[in-house]
């Protein structure tokens, strides 16, 4: 079995790396330390790779579609890790899951309808729906002993206050790092029926839910919410193939599946990225032990991060992940204002970090920190930390 190092310092730098190159250009000092956008600093799997220089050796990238194989590797992937049958039939491929999300608000919502979020959430969510002339509800998460929990009550109340006619869902959630119980999923659903709105589950962050907190797809979870509700789901996160722009949306329900390819449509996109078939299929084929490596990895990375915030930085609490690969941190300890922290963080520690704030809700004294990097990385970003503290 091969083994993956996932210690090695791969240089990044004048990649054009969103992650380290443009720092300036997003109003940061030059020598930041970059752990913010959520992609990883590990090569991608050795079977993707092996495919990918497959495809460019044959020399040519024509437009591209895919066979029923592709599907079936799909189905071998979320079946195998999930217990979840699909569909071919369901499938429908766009280039990313934002670009999913808002088809989704053009395709099920007019200009002015009411679309729920729940913050603190991907700051994408809320842009998708303003962007879009649609009117943003939010049921924000009730943080309470270092956990997050959903506040049912409002949630319905917010539904029926304002006609909402979309919900938008992230599970696993991002930032907070909350993978949703079952029964939590089958509550949504029931009031989402009961109302009328259509679900959209974004489960990007699906593969890195622990094992003591396993993911529940929400078409599992509510097999009769099937006609009112799509689940997003990539390989980018996953095996780190973000560039290369391929996401698998489900949709069971004909007419919902019918009104989200016109909308598609009419954006004028159709066939994805021919090289990023390709990786997507071998990622899920042949990407198992590449997987589960990463995991073990990242939880060790989540050990050094509690470790050393509860030994050397007791004034920032790690808010416990049940998944993803992101360390929540909450900084009220520190006494800063907003600007203050942002100040401490960027300036005097030189990281770039996301701040709370942009992910909205009661969260402008939290950072998000992307975990997916090799500890030495980890461990210069924790120092930059203690020093700027003091």
């Amino acid at each position: 079995m091969e083994r993956y190092d996932f210690d090695e310092l791969i240089d990044r730098k004048n990649t054009n790396s969103l992650k380290f190159d443009f720092a300036v250009e997003r109003g940061r000092p030059a020598d930041v330390l970059p752990l913010w956008v959520a992609d990883m600093d590990f090569r991608a799997p050795a079977p993707v790779l092996d495919a990918l220089r497959k495809a460019v050796e044959h020399g040519i990238f024509g437009y591209s579609e895919v066979k029923a194989d592709y599907y079936d590797t799909l189905a071998a992937w979320f079946g195998a890790h999930f217990g979840w049958s699909t569909q071919p039939e369901w499938l429908v491929k766009t280039p990313g899951v934002v670009y999913a999300l808002a088809m989704a608000v053009r395709a099920f919502t007019q200009p002015g309808d009411a679309v729920l979020i729940q913050p603190p959430v991907y700051y994408p969510f809320y842009s998708v729906v303003t962007d879009n002339d649609r009117r943003l509800v939010e049921n924000d998460l009730i943080y309470q002993n270092g956990r997050y929990v959903i506040d049912f009550a409002d949630f319905e109340d917010k539904i029926v206050q304002n006609r909402v006619k979309l919900f938008l869902l992230c599970s696993p959630h991002n930032p907070v790092g909350r993978v949703w119980t079952a029964e939590e999923l089958r509550r949504l659903a029931q009031i989402c029926k009961k109302h009328g709105v259509f679900v959209v589950s974004d489960e990007i962050h699906c593969d890195f839910a622990f094992p003591e907190h396993p993911h529940t797809p929400l078409l599992l979870a509510a097999p009769a919410l099937a006609e009112q509700a799509m689940v997003c789901t990539a390989p980018s996160k996953t095996f780190n193939l973000a560039g290369l722009q391929v996401s698998n949306i489900w949709i069971p329900g004909q007419s919902a599946r019918t009104r989200f390819q016109k909308e598609m449509d009419r954006s004028g996109y159709s066939q994805l990225n021919s090289l990023g078939l390709v990786a997507c299929q071998a990622a899920y084929a042949a990407g198992d032990v590449w997987l589960t490596q990463c995991h073990a990895y990242l939880r060790e990375n989540l050990a050094f991060v509690r470790g050393f915030l509860r030994e050397q930085l007791p004034q920032i609490t790690l808010v416990e992940p049940e998944g993803t690969y992101f360390a929540w941190l909450d900084c009220a300890g520190l006494g800063l204002s907003r600007r203050e922290l942002n100040d401490l963080i960027v300036n005097k520690a030189k990281l770039w970090l996301d701040a709370g704030h942009i992910f909205g809700g009661n969260a402008a004294q939290f950072q998000r920190v992307v975990l997916a990097c090799p500890r030495a990385r980890l461990a210069q970003a924790m120092q930059q930390l203690k020093q700027a503290v003091g």
